[in-house]
């Protein structure tokens, strides 16, 4: 074992500089280094940072106003500057809302759905800005580079999908005004290179096996139990999920027939108390619930059950076809964090020829659904951002049906590949990530990838695994069984060779006949080792031990088979 170098925190300072053996070390008993010192020290270490930064000279030149040798300084520098461009974008989107809001549907939802978005993008960036604040470079890195990185990611998806709102000649125009008057695309790449320079000081202090003299993590939902629950969960939330007839009244009950508290899911939602504590209970008994719901940013920690998936049924229509926006075709969207949910179905009934219909937009981080079922065609499960998990699930649908710039993991759950038009091809993944540094992208572990029966007579549609619908889209197939519908190639261009040299698509310990790699494409990554595939475990994908266990949702951290 290589020793390790202990470095108090007073002397984080040019750390990475000291690392390199370019500066000597500033301690806390004295001394300094020369200005010609500490401006050498200063480049190399911003050049170390960005080595493996998409663009390395907009890193370098970005890092050079920090003025300043400490890597924490990096980070917080980024991360203001990406604040700074949603707040100008912001407030251009408010002033184009004015202007063209009551002239244009479409232009006004777009705008509408993007101040939402840069809301919320302003909440994450705030976030990332506090921690920076009031955390060592020890506890960033260490402790809480996962959670930046998660906060970081969403912010991009925002700004993804708010640029995707506008999409006729009409409204790109718009567009051009919220990139020149408020760099929306600056956004984007701003927030990327937060990212690059996270991972960049991550990746460094790691290679050069440093030992930060950690101290202890001070987020309760590290402390863990003997019954993988957190220390700090309350007796009363333990029982409730783990055993739904022991926990008592929930807190609201939905009936169509009159029985319960309400007679619909968004007056149950309504009730959600102002300043909420703890865990909010909804039962939504058995019936089919014509409703278009969104649990809001502010109601966080709901647990939203039903009487299964095919008696508690939540059913929309809305299409881009019939003039929605994408974001507002979804029948349910959660925003609030902690969501949870079990035995209930969520489905669009737009059909194929509705175009983009979503069944469930989900941007909740800390999410997850157990045995509930959703159903539509193209673009059916929206998951937007953040990480969520998904286990004995029911998914279906045709073009694209689980898309978004999220961390998910579906696992040991359904998916089932319908019949589309006739004159289009079926893709299970659309993964959304766009810059490499996203700790972003779409795992199916332990699923069996089905054609329901009307797709399965008919011989003449293609269907794929995935598609490279961003520059670095990242989707991977493990320990599912693939029917022999999927074509053997596995993997569809999107458009020519575009974004072919950064996806990442890959497979790991799958079956049946349509896992059979021998002519998949060539540009996609191929076959996994177990050390590369245990990445996108539920334990480091979706850093599960910290959450998961408090959701009483069944999940397997590591491989699902020996």
């Amino acid at each position: 074992m290589s020793s390790k170098v202990l470095v108090p925190a007073v002397s984080l300072i040019l750390v990475v500089g000291v690392a390199l053996g370019v500066v000597a070390v500033v301690n806390h008993s004295g001394g300094s280094s020369s200005s010609e010192e500490k401006s050498s020290a200063h480049v190399k270490a911003v050049a170390a940072v960005c080595t493996g930064a998409t663009d390395p000279k907009f890193c370098q030149d970005s890092l050079g106003k920090a003025k300043s040798d400490d890597p924490k300084e990096y980070v917080k520098t980024v991360v203001q500057s990406a604040l700074d461009n949603v707040i100008k974008v912001f407030n251009m989107s408010d002033r184009l809302s004015v202007e063209h809001g009551k002239s244009d549907n479409g232009i006004k939802m777009a705008l509408d759905d993007c101040k939402d978005l840069l809301q919320s993008a302003t909440h994450e960036l705030e976030a990332s800005i506090q921690m920076v604040h009031e955390k060592d470079l020890n506890a960033i890195i260490k402790e809480n580079s996962a959670e930046l990185k998660n906060w970081l990611g969403a912010v991009i998806a925002y700004q993804q999908s708010c640029m995707e709102g506008f999409d006729t000649d009409g409204e790109k125009k718009v567009q051009d005004q919220l990139n020149s008057g408020g760099q929306l695309d600056d956004v984007g790449k701003i927030t990327g290179l937060a990212l690059d320079v996270v991972t960049g000081v991550s990746q460094l202090l790691s290679s050069l096996n440093l030992n930060l003299n950690l101290k202890p993590g001070s987020r309760r939902l590290l402390d863990i139990d003997s019954q993988g629950m957190p220390t700090w969960l309350s007796a009363a939330d333990r029982k409730l999920l783990s055993d739904l007839d022991a926990a008592g009244s929930p807190n609201a009950v939905v009936a169509k027939d009159g029985s319960g508290q309400f007679n619909t899911i968004q007056a149950a939602l309504d009730s959600y108390p102002k300043n909420h504590q703890g865990r909010f209970v909804i039962y939504v008994k058995e019936g089919v619930y014509d409703e278009y719901i969104t649990v809001g940013k502010k109601q966080t920690n709901i647990f939203m059950y039903g009487d299964g998936m095919t008696k508690t049924i939540i059913t929309g229509k809305k299409s881009y076809a019939s003039g929605w926006k994408t974001m507002r075709t979804a029948t349910f969207s959660v925003v609030g964090e902690g969501f949870l949910c079990k035995g209930i179905a969520f489905e669009n009934t737009a059909g194929a020829k509705g175009h983009q219909a979503v069944a469930l937009r989900v941007q909740s981080d800390r999410s997850a659904f157990f045995e509930c079922a959703m159903h539509g065609y193209q673009d059916t499960l929206y998951a937007h951002a953040h990480r969520q998990y998904y286990r004995d699930c029911e998914i279906s649908g045709t073009i694209d049906f689980i898309f978004g710039y999220s961390t998910t993991l579906i696992q040991n759950s359904k998916i089932i590949v319908r019949k589309p038009e006739s004159n289009q091809q079926n893709i299970v993944v659309a993964d959304g990530t766009v810059e490499k540094n996203m700790p972003t992208g779409i795992v199916l572990q332990n699923c069996q990838i089905v054609a329901d029966p009307e797709l399965a007579a008919d011989k003449t549609i293609r269907s794929y695994l995935a598609r490279p619908w961003k520059d670095y889209s990242r989707a991977i197939f493990m320990e599912s069984n693939i029917g022999d519908f999927i074509q053997p190639e596995g993997w569809l261009t999107w458009n020519g060779d575009l974004y072919l040299q950064t996806c990442f698509f890959a497979e790991y310990a799958n079956t049946g006949p349509g896992a059979n790699t021998a002519q998949r494409a060539k540009w996609g990554k191929g076959v996994l080792s177990s050390d590369d595939a245990a990445r996108y475990t539920a334990g480091r994908w979706l850093q599960a031990s910290t959450w998961l266990p408090a959701t009483g949702v069944p999940f397997t951290a590591g491989f699902t088979k020996a």
